[in-house]
């Protein structure tokens, strides 16, 4: 099909046709998209600026992130140099010792008139004074009327010779737990009326001069004290107790004429020295003998035989073995109880009838010989009921720690019928 030619005027031009109603919307609508596609590019771009932030915040916050930015931690301030100390003292430094607590506070006042404000005195007792505990350095002013006194758990270093003056009726002074290193030699002399006199656990190195003569309990124990004044007990012959355990007594301070003037003392206590023997000349009254915690290794024959009242001994803790015991060391008459544990003794000792208590735990006893070791001759003694007198009067045995095993040989039990306890 040939093309058609548009139509011609008279002058020969051309009419321009008309053009057809849907080919001028498409060519609308090719207009409007090119001009449209000139103005996108902007839009996208404009839309990006604000669209990229957007996603950022939702993706961090998907994360668990937080949405801030940290703040910078600050940084660590200088720590302030310490000013030096100035080298004068301080005016309300204290000048006593910093070890020693200040002394307490005076208490309320008391019904007494002279009784010391550091201390306490009872109103139902006014004999006594009552300054124990109280941080004291030094006795304070003792009233004359006072006979009973406790100064105990103090920081008292010295008695000089003023310190009982005014009290010269005193019969009981507590002096322990103090720091007492001196004592004059004028300041117990001045008391004639004490009995009792307690300084343990103090700094003495020497038992104190001119103890007065009706003292009958002297308790010296846990000091230093090595030396012994010769003649210091020789006036006290209504002393009962000495007890000198837990000090640094050797044997060369022990003399013949040591205990010299001791006639009635019951009970002598020289546990926890460093002895190696057994002590001299011991007062024939003794009741009880401490002697434990020592390095004592032999006891001299018939050494407790001039004792006719001694009924308990302890020889705990020593270096006793059998070359050292005699056969009938303990083999006295009113022997009551014996201690001799802990020691290197490899046969049980001879015992007398009378003997109650006796304990050889912790030596070397391998085998135990009831007919050797028994008082009383099982074969002279077949019906004990008719002479009680005679049974023995053992009632507890220990011999645990040794090398013994049970049962209990038998000739042992037919001998002491007594025992309530046996330990092995």
């Amino acid at each position: 099909m040939l093309p058609q030619i548009p139509p011609t005027t008279a002058s020969g031009a051309r009419l321009a046709a008309k053009p057809h109603p849907l080919i001028t919307e498409a060519q609308q609508a090719d207009d409007f998209l090119g001009s449209s596609l000139q103005v996108r590019p902007w839009i996208m771009r404009s839309s990006l600026c604000w669209l990229l932030p957007l996603l950022l915040i939702l993706a961090s916050a998907a994360q668990g992130q937080p949405t801030r930015r940290p703040r910078p931690r600050p940084r660590p301030r200088p720590r302030p140099r310490p000013r030096p100390t100035p080298s004068f003292p301080d005016p309300h430094e204290p000048s006593e010792p910093t070890d020693l607590p200040p002394p307490l506070p005076p208490g309320p006042p008391s019904v007494f008139p002279d009784c010391p404000r550091e201390c306490y005195c009872p109103s139902d007792f006014p004999s006594a004074l009552y300054c124990d505990s109280r941080n004291l350095r030094k006795v304070p002013v003792i009233p004359s009327r006072i006979h009973y006194l406790y100064l105990q758990n103090n920081f008292i270093t010295e008695l000089p010779v003023e310190s009982f003056k005014n009290a010269t009726g005193l019969r009981w002074i507590n002096l322990d737990n103090n720091r007492i290193r001196k004592v004059d030699q004028r300041v117990l002399e001045k008391l004639p009326s004490l009995v009792f006199l307690y300084m343990e656990k103090n700094q003495l190195e020497e038992v104190p001069s001119a103890l007065p003569r009706n003292l009958e309990q002297l308790r010296l124990s846990q000091n230093q004290i090595s030396r012994i004044p010769p003649g210091v007990f020789s006036k006290l012959e209504n002393l009962l107790l000495l007890d000198l355990q837990h000090n640094k007594l050797s044997d060369g301070v022990f003399k013949p004429d040591t205990f010299q003037g001791l006639k009635n003392l019951m009970q002598l206590n020289l546990a926890h020295n460093i002895l190696r023997k057994m002590p001299p000349k011991v007062p024939t009254a003794i009741h009880q003998l401490y002697l434990d915690s020592n390095k004592i290794e032999t006891i001299p024959n018939g050494y407790f035989k001039g004792f006719p009242n001694l009924a308990f001994i302890r020889l705990n803790y020593n270096k006793l073995s059998d070359r050292g015991l005699p056969k009938n060391s303990f083999n006295i008459s009113n022997l009551l109880v014996l201690h001799l544990s802990h020691n290197k003794i490899s046969n049980v000792p001879a015992i007398n009838n009378k003997l109650e208590h006796l304990y050889l735990n912790n030596n070397s006893i391998e085998k135990i010989n009831g007919t050797q070791i028994c008082p009383t001759d099982l074969v002279a003694f077949h019906d004990f009921s008719s002479d009680l007198e005679n049974v023995p009067h053992l009632r507890y045995l220990r011999l645990d720690g040794n090398y013994l095993k049970p049962p209990i040989p038998l000739d042992l039990m037919m001998c002491f019928r007594l025992l309530q306890s046996v330990v092995i």
